[in-house]
């Protein structure tokens, strides 16, 4: 199983580049960051200077949209960061939360969001492809390669993830909703005469070894009101008794708002609707023996990767600590 990392773009930008290296250095193969341009730093300019300061760590967006960039844009900077560092770059993309709902925007639609992959991989690789009804294509691009990764929760995402993707991204890494929608990716896959076993899985979620589970509980919160943003979508669109898990929906009865101002920050006032069994079940948490029988789990559900949100007060015992658990897998 590889082993990632996910940063925010605070700044100084210096230092999510020494997290970066440190973390390469300890053995972890991805470093992603959010993009959300308005709440962090642009992640394109601070890719450049990661890239320059690792070796192999393959980096890229957790998660970027099709509607802040133009397409030709997104393309061509991932183009241009693997011209300089070699294909060292993956696109995570989704339909859009914080980027989207800061500007007063709402996020993009799943076929906007399939007409995006197609584009931007495309140009990205070197090829032709229409775009705003014009034939364009990059002509400096030499063995251009970018796998899209699409973040999903929804059957038709799901759906989608399954008929077009390189590969999914799960932003919780409770076993039972990894199994549902592993299965639903697979399934569309398989109906889209696709190989399921060439789609690539990423759990992503928050991880914080230690034994104060209370304290880690406190500082670890805002994840499931992040998700409680998307969960929310889903209960507005298939209802309390559609198709989606119950084990992630039934949490958020309580939710009655979200201020972006504190999106992904410890302490989120945002998330005091969710309970304590929420956050152990969507995050790994406790001590390190904890972390390594949740991860096996995962393994053997099929999950490829697990990247680690680092939005706590114990980053490089963290850091150091997985440096370990990397070891035991």
């Amino acid at each position: 199983m590889d082993i990632g990392v996910v940063l925010q773009t605070d700044p100084p930008a210096s230092e999510v580049v020494r997290l970066m290296k440190a973390a390469e250095d300890r053995g972890f193969g991805y470093g992603w960051t959010f993009d959300s341009v308005v709440l962090w730093q642009e992640p394109f300019v601070i890719y450049s200077r990661i890239l320059e300061a690792t070796k192999d760590l393959i980096v890229g967006p957790m998660v970027t949209n099709p509607s802040t960039r133009d397409w030709s844009v997104t393309a061509s900077l991932f183009a241009t960061l693997n011209d300089m560092y070699g294909n060292r770059t993956v696109c995570g993309i989704g339909r859009g939360d914080s980027a989207r709902r800061v500007i007063g925007q709402k996020p993009a639609n799943l076929a906007t969001l399939r007409e995006a992959m197609h584009v931007i991989r495309e140009l990205a690789e070197g090829r032709e492809v229409s775009h705003h009804g014009t034939p364009v294509r990059i002509p400096w691009v030499r063995d251009g390669k970018l796998p899209m990764w699409m973040a999903a929760y929804g059957p038709k995402a799901l759906q989608l993830v399954g008929e077009h993707a390189d590969g999914f991204i799960l932003q919780t890494a409770d076993p039972a909703i990894t199994r549902w929608t592993i299965g639903s990716v697979r399934q569309a896959a398989a109906d889209a005469g696709r190989d399921p076993s060439s789609i690539k899985i990423c759990v992503a979620a928050p991880a914080y070894v230690g034994d104060d589970l209370p304290h880690q509980r406190d500082q670890l919160r805002w994840f499931g009101g992040m998700v409680g943003n998307h969960v929310a979508d889903l209960v507005a669109r298939y209802g309390e008794s559609g198709p989606v898990p119950h084990e992630l929906t039934d949490y958020i009865k309580g939710r009655e708002g979200y201020d972006y101002s504190h999106h992904g920050k410890a302490g989120n006032r945002s998330t005091d609707f969710v309970p304590d069994q929420i956050v152990d079940r969507f995050c790994l948490l406790g001590p390190e023996a904890a972390h390594v029988e949740r991860l096996q789990e995962l393994k053997e559900l099929g999950v490829d990767q697990f990247s680690l949100y680092l939005m706590h007060d114990q980053r490089e015992e963290t850091l150091d600590a997985y440096a370990h658990i990397i070891q035991k897998l």
